[in-house]
């Protein structure tokens, strides 16, 4: 049989004046066959239907189909193990396209996007960097990223600490509520430490005081997530990935106050001003209408205190959060006093308050008062070379009443 193209052709050959046996030649068929497509027209062939093969599935169709009514999670290659044993001698391929006629249907479970009213929460959460600052070389250090983010406006406020411990949590907490001018009425937490210390059988949550302590003074309420559940936080869990491919990456930092004044520049100037992915607002102009739904910030401002006592080192420095304070030369006891207040420290001896110091961020690090170091340095005894140059008084020179001595009980 001839396809539509070669009766075209023989009509053509034909009105061109060639004869039944030329237009033959040409074409490549019987003078026959010639004669019965110029007497049918220009009809298109009809093709009968193929007889159906017989597919190598076919055996075992009702065994699959069974089986996935039954256990519609049933994975292809598990199907394909079991009729494999069967008998089956054919591929994987032709098992997957018969399932995907028969599996039931599965109910598709669209994720419901949770949004809080104006001023109604915050979502708090530490993401963990590794940094080496250019002020240390070679040192790779890890810094978390403490994040407080607005669950309606998406407004984003943020520091880099040197350790997740409650007294940076407490520093934070009071510099993102007075950053953004209010207070939202719950903070919704992970399951982090310095928040979450316990739960019992009943799922009933246990905070940290210190904590509640804080959020009761400016009147917000604490909410965990659900544990295993990051998506019950993912307004703050989504802006790390932003800002560690959008900040962190490709940049150099000189220590930590570096870090953290490059990071508010960009979160003041990149971060906040954009349009959000999924709000679809610009997230200043959201926080600005989000603003005066917050609670006011209380009149008097929070101060959390902790109290250690730490002992004075020989060169005149104590040791909180492994950070170094100085106290002052004129300074008696061994073991002082410490109130670690959320942003300064507050040395006292004998109950008298001797230095104030802010908080370091960092380890390591160390902070001197100038006004500790102004005492004289103590008279020790001279060398003997220094001794022998000295002039020996005479016997009818009187000597000198001694002087009280200045010296301290341990070198300053």
């Amino acid at each position: 049989m001839k396809g539509l193209r070669e009766i075209v052709l023989i009509h053509d050959l034909k009105k061109q004046g060639l004869s039944i046996s030329a237009i033959a030649r040409k074409v490549g068929c019987d003078r026959k066959t010639v004669r019965k497509y110029l007497d049918r027209g220009l009809e298109a062939p009809v093709y009968g239907p193929r007889r159906p093969r017989a597919r190598m599935i076919e055996p075992y169709e009702r065994y699959l189909q069974e089986r996935v009514q039954a256990f519609p999670d049933l994975s292809g290659a598990r199907l394909l193990r079991e009729i494999r044993e069967l008998g089956y001698e054919g591929g994987y391929t032709m098992v997957t396209d018969f399932l995907r006629e028969v599996r039931p249907p599965r109910r598709t479970q669209f994720e419901r996007r949770f949004e809080t009213p104006p001023g109604k929460q915050a979502q708090v959460d530490f993401a963990e960097f590794t940094v080496e600052f250019s002020d240390e070389p070679g040192v790779a250090r890890k810094v978390w990223l403490f994040s407080m983010v607005l669950g309606h406006s998406r407004w984003l406020w943020g520091r880099f600490v040197a350790s997740q411990n409650l007294q940076s949590v407490l520093r934070c907490h009071i510099a993102a509520f007075s950053d953004m001018g209010g207070v939202p009425e719950e903070i919704l937490y992970d399951r982090m430490k310095t928040a979450v210390i316990g739960e019992d059988e009943a799922g009933v949550v246990t905070f940290n005081t210190s904590l509640v302590a804080l959020l009761n003074h400016y009147g917000a309420v604490s909410r965990a997530c659900q544990p295993y559940r990051a998506k019950t936080k993912g307004k703050v869990e989504r802006p790390f990935r932003y800002i560690r491919q959008d900040f962190f990456l490709a940049r150099t930092f000189r220590n930590m106050d570096d870090l953290n004044a490059q990071f508010d520049a960009c979160r003041t100037e990149v971060a906040n001003p954009r349009v959000h992915a999924t709000t679809r607002r610009v997230v200043d102009e959201a926080f600005a209408e989000e603003q005066p739904n917050l609670k006011p910030l209380p009149a008097i401002p929070y101060s959390a205190v902790l109290t250690v006592e730490r002992r004075v080192s020989r060169d005149g420095m104590i040791s909180v959060g492994g950070s170094f304070y100085s106290v002052p030369d004129t300074t008696r006891r061994r073991t002082l006093e410490v109130q670690h207040h959320a942003t300064e420290l507050r040395i006292y001896e004998d109950g008298q308050l001797i230095a104030r110091h802010p908080v370091l961020e960092g380890k390591a690090r160390r902070r001197v008062d100038p006004a500790h170091r102004k005492a004289p340095p103590p008279r020790s005894s001279l060398s003997r070379s220094s001794q022998g140059l000295r002039r020996p008084l005479s016997a009818s020179q009187p000597s000198r009443p001694a002087r009280a001595s200045t010296a301290r009980p341990w070198p300053i």
